[in-house]
């Protein structure tokens, strides 16, 4: 299993925005962050991977000083979370799982408002709000009130006010939740555009593909630990090999094919996932897959008939499931 290992210190890490070390939180009698260590240099992404209840969320509150941790340090953009409070929240924005826009106010007003917050002058708030509305292609319902948008609009415009302070780091929790596919691509397009600008981002997220896509780093989070960290390339290393993916006509058979993959790989098989209601089934095997044809020839032999197979590269999926045993299941109303 990976680690990230401990964090230097929270004073002398070079070129990072956010650097996190021995992070704990307490609800009662559960613990929500066990020792979590966090380093995002400045100008990248990283993605906060992990399923609902991980501890996600409670270390966003944390490193935008929306909740105190009970142990342990962080930093961001040069502040200290707990110390300087009031000075962290000047250099950051935070969108959250849900967009927290005022629907009986309209988009300018929402906007003009987040502003008025950061206290910036008149003209600034005007300039920013005519650049954010555009930017995020809200101009034509810009003088509507917000519960007149779609779901769609209304992530695009939290975002937006989210950046009226010009944030040096921004921390994106589960952005895309209840998005359909073409307003998740809209936003990952912006996503991608502010990055190329310069800005940090930290993206709490249990879309895998989204941390694949996006994200410079990975932190795997799980019960409330770090259970791996680096690139999406590098984590699919860790589980390495090649996925044997079979799906057989007869749904009741599938614990069939999947003892006969795992029979006819040997030793070469490291890891089984069956999806009994899809008849479906993964093997991961060390090294090539030779052992296709001999799978097939096997479950010839068997009687069970195959309605596809495939092979392909390790995903997260894949990665997730080996660290943590489980596969990643996404929150009501996301879809899978």
């Amino acid at each position: 299993m990976w680690s990230t290992g401990p964090v230097s210190g929270v004073d002398d890490v070079d070129g990072a925005a956010i650097v996190a070390r021995g992070l704990k939180k307490r609800f009662g009698s559960v613990l929500a962050l066990d020792g979590v260590d966090l380093e995002v240099p400045r100008g990248t992404v990283l993605g906060l991977l992990g399923p609902n209840g991980a501890g996600k969320t409670t270390a966003v509150k944390i490193l935008t000083t929306l909740l105190l941790p009970d142990e342990g340090e962080a930093r961001v953009a040069g502040f200290d979370v707990v110390r300087q409070q009031e000075e962290l929240r000047a250099a950051i924005g935070l969108a959250g799982q849900y967009a927290a826009v005022d629907e009986h106010l309209t988009g300018r007003e929402n906007i003009d408002l987040v502003g008025r917050l950061y206290h910036l002058p008149r003209d600034e708030i005007r300039r920013r709000t005519g650049e954010l509305l555009e930017r995020f292609d809200l101009v034509g319902a810009a003088d509507r009130p917000v519960k007149t948008y779609s779901g769609g609009m209304r992530r695009r415009l939290d975002l937006g006010a989210s950046l009226v302070g010009r944030p040096q780091v921004l921390f994106l929790d589960e952005p895309t939740t209840g998005l359909d596919i073409r307003s998740r691509l809209d936003l990952w397009e912006v996503i991608r555009q502010l990055v190329a600008e310069g800005t940090t981002l930290l993206l709490t997220t249990q879309y895998l593909e989204e941390a694949d896509v996006l994200a410079d780093r990975i932190a795997v989070i799980d019960r409330g630990k770090v259970i791996a960290e680096g690139t999406a390339d590098e984590l699919k290393s860790h589980v390495g090999g090649e996925v044997v993916e079979v799906a057989v006509r007869d749904r009741s058979r599938v614990r069939e094919a999947a003892a006969a993959v795992v029979e006819v790989a040997a030793g070469a098989a490291t890891q089984t996932q069956i999806d009994e209601a899809e008849g479906r089934v993964a093997v991961t095997v060390r090294g090539d897959a030779s052992v296709v044809v001999d799978v097939v020839r096997r479950l010839d032999r068997e009687g069970i008939e195959l309605a596809d197979l495939s092979v392909h590269k390790p995903t997260l999926d894949d990665v997730f499931l080996a660290l943590t045993g489980r596969v990643a299941e996404p929150t009501a109303g996301q879809a899978a």
